[in-house]
């Protein structure tokens, strides 16, 4: 062991091999500690685990987990008009999730009713304000064959 005297602190230095857990950023680590790897995993399987109707209704927000990891909630942002059909599924949402796991992780589902038609409208709106600026910068792209291609691609953009 090595001693450093550091801003009158004094600290202890191992060399060697450290513990996995402390080369991972802060961050990485609070993720972790919260099961973050869960709702990843909820979120890439979201299709498979629930039925197609809910699938489309509905979509993972985000977890809400107490203290000592258990107790876990899923939050789920629901399209509103279809609150009845995910209500009348939490139970099932449940059982397939914590079987997927293999133990006992959600113990509820909490509903969120958003307005889809509102978003696409304001997103819509972005658009147009961000193909502006981009137009300007492709039209300073020297290259023709380049701005061409651009423009097809903002073009092709703007129809979806």
């Amino acid at each position: 062991m090595h001693y450093k005297i550091n801003n009158n602190k004094t600290r202890t230095y191992l060399q060697g091999l450290r513990p996995f857990s402390k080369s991972l950023p802060k961050g990485v680590k609070n993720i972790l500690k919260k099961n973050g790897y869960n709702y990843s995993e909820i979120i890439s399987k979201w299709n498979s685990l629930v039925n197609r109707n809910i699938a489309n209704s509905a979509y993972p927000k985000s977890i809400k987990i107490n203290s000592g990891n258990e107790n876990a909630t899923l939050i789920l942002a629901v399209k509103r008009g279809n609150e009845v059909l995910v209500e009348y599924s939490k139970k099932e949402i449940i059982d397939k999730i914590n079987t997927y796991f293999g133990y006992n992780f959600l113990n509820g589902v909490r509903l969120e009713s958003i307005n889809s038609e509102t978003k696409v409208k304001k997103n819509k709106h972005n658009l147009d304000v961000f193909s502006e600026k981009i137009e300007k910068k492709i039209k300073q792209i020297k290259n023709q064959n380049i701005q061409k291609a651009f423009f097809e691609l903002i073009d092709v953009i703007k129809k979806t």
